[in-house]
């Protein structure tokens, strides 16, 4: 739902509603044990519920000038939109998660969700070679129209988003800080284009990360993993360590349904586990672009 139509007090009058639950998801966030798990387990307690009917009017009535004050900051240079479960426009398909976000923020063109596509994942520290992989990958997915979706990390998700923007292609990053916060840093550009022209989304709430340490943030990069997954048709890891937060992303994939490819250079290297790992758990391994287009198109 779109909260910058008309003037800032002429849209809490109009969209009272899913504004007050945004300030309630907030206001469940700032609670001190509060995690995606046990918001999970509140709501499939009690289907049909809304984040309003779990906290009192005052708490809302507390909280509701700063959350406004962050909404509504013309700084981020593009708009702060939510999607909440049960309603028409929520995507279906995160109910596939292991424990499904209640509310999304995001900026840009919600149609993407709607579209076929597929995340490309991996290292924040790629090798040369890896990243012509993804940039061929990347430009042989576009032509066949799928939407790219991954990260805005830098490495293989930075490569990701540019060579499908520069392929005239359609991205969507799902991010793993609030909306008025740039991780990196370098992409903050990035993050701006996209918001603006294609689709940028976030399950992180703003007043907790804005109160919360750096270590405890940490824990947010790992939960959009699972929502990034959970939105795509596929996913395929262009470069992982035995360590890297991408094989989050490949267990969410499998435990979902999801299709999850590897890329045969992974199998090459003698140092990783991992790669052998997931195909006995059903990944797809994969020599050439022939056996993604075969197993999705």
């Amino acid at each position: 739902m779109d909260l910058f139509k008309e003037d800032n007090d002429q849209i809490l009058k109009n969209y009272i509603t899913p504004f007050k639950e945004i300030v309630a998801y907030e206001v469940l966030w700032s609670k001190k044990n509060t995690s995606f798990k046990t918001l999970s387990n509140l709501f499939l307690k009690n289907p049909g519920k809304r984040p309003s009917d779990f906290v009192s009017l005052n708490e809302i009535k507390e909280y509701e000038s700063i959350i406004k004050e962050i909404i509504f900051n013309k700084e981020i240079e593009y708009h702060t939109n939510l999607l909440i479960n049960s309603t028409l426009d929520y995507p279906t398909k995160l109910k596939d998660a292991k424990e499904p976000v209640e509310v999304l923020y995001y900026s840009g063109d919600l149609d993407y969700l709607h579209n076929k596509s597929i995340a490309i994942v991996g290292t924040r520290n790629p090798s040369t070679e890896g990243l012509k992989r993804t940039t061929k990958l990347v430009q042989l997915l576009v032509k066949d129209n799928f939407t790219i979706v991954s990260g805005l990390a830098k490495g293989i998700d930075t490569q990701a988003h540019k060579t499908a923007i520069n392929m005239k292609g359609k991205t969507i990053a799902v991010i793993g800080t609030p909306l008025n916060k740039f991780y990196p840093k370098p992409n903050e550009e990035l993050q701006k284009y996209i918001a603006k022209n294609h689709l940028l989304i976030s399950q992180v709430p703003f007043f907790r990360h804005m109160k919360q340490s750096i270590n405890g943030n940490r824990l947010f990069f790992p939960e959009r993993n699972k929502t990034m997954s959970a939105l795509t048709e596929a996913t395929v890891i262009i470069e992982a360590g035995e360590t890297s937060g991408t094989l989050i992303q490949a267990r969410a994939a499998l435990h979902q349904g999801r299709k999850l490819f590897i890329l045969e250079s992974c199998f090459h290297n003698k140092n990783l586990t991992w790669p052998k790992r997931f195909l006995d758990k059903g990944a797809i391994r994969v020599k050439d672009y022939n056996d993604i287009k075969n197993a999705l198109l």
